[in-house]
């Protein structure tokens, strides 16, 4: 299934939004079919393919609960919920790159799902200089969700203490963001909260070594 004309409507808003501020987001942006879908297969999914959350890569990856309490579940072509995601995403990519220039390259994303008391400290995506992750995108699949649900997203600027942003968790919510600019963090969630974090990378390859990483 390819994009239709409202998601390239969406994709030139998310772009122009992301030049303007260097963040975006957008309630309801989803289509719903594909959000029901994802709804329903994360959900569905048993436990065992979920593992908990660490910070780091590969040889510096670590289980860290102080910092982060979540679980996750990587997202690939292998299911036709995964597969109409990753199309997604790719028609995104194709439109920021048409629009912004910005050379992104492969797209990685998963599943995540908070436990009531699980949250995410105060983090960034990227570290300046790395040229890995350029640009995250999260999107919620939480129908019903309620403010004394918690969960809420904040959104800070690269530096100061007071949010930017604060986002309620809704179905359908898409949040996109420049991934070394904006740290955040997850609120503790009052009860189950799904969604899909993913992002964006560059293509950093030299002689030495291959991009992306698995």
């Amino acid at each position: 299934m390819g994009n239709t004309a409202s998601d390239s409507r969406l994709f030139d808003q998310i772009a122009d939004e992301v030049y303007q501020h260097g963040i975006c987001v957008l309630r309801n942006a989803l289509p719903e079919t594909l959000s029901a879908a994802l709804a329903a297969e994360v959900r569905g999914l048993p436990e065992h393919r979920f593992s908990r959350a660490g910070i780091g890569r590969q040889a510096d990856h670590q289980n860290i609960e102080a910092i982060r309490r979540d679980e996750i579940c990587w997202i690939d072509s292998s299911t036709a919920a995964g597969q109409a995601w990753l199309v997604w995403a790719d028609g995104l990519k194709q439109a920021l790159n048409r629009r912004l220039f910005l050379g992104l390259f492969s797209f990685e994303s998963h599943y995540a799902h908070y436990c009531p008391g699980d949250y995410y400290k105060v983090h960034l995506d990227a570290f300046r200089g790395q040229q890995n992750r350029v640009l995250t995108v999260v999107t919620y699949l939480n129908p019903d969700w309620s403010d004394s649900d918690g969960g809420e997203l904040l959104v800070y600027p690269e530096k100061g203490r007071t949010p930017l942003l604060k986002v309620q968790p809704e179905y359908g919510t898409v949040v996109i963001f420049l991934s070394e600019e904006f740290p955040h963090e997850v609120l503790p969630t009052m009860t189950d909260r799904y969604s899909i974090a993913g992002w964006y990378r560059i293509n950093s390859s030299d002689s030495n070594r291959v991009d992306p990483e698995s």
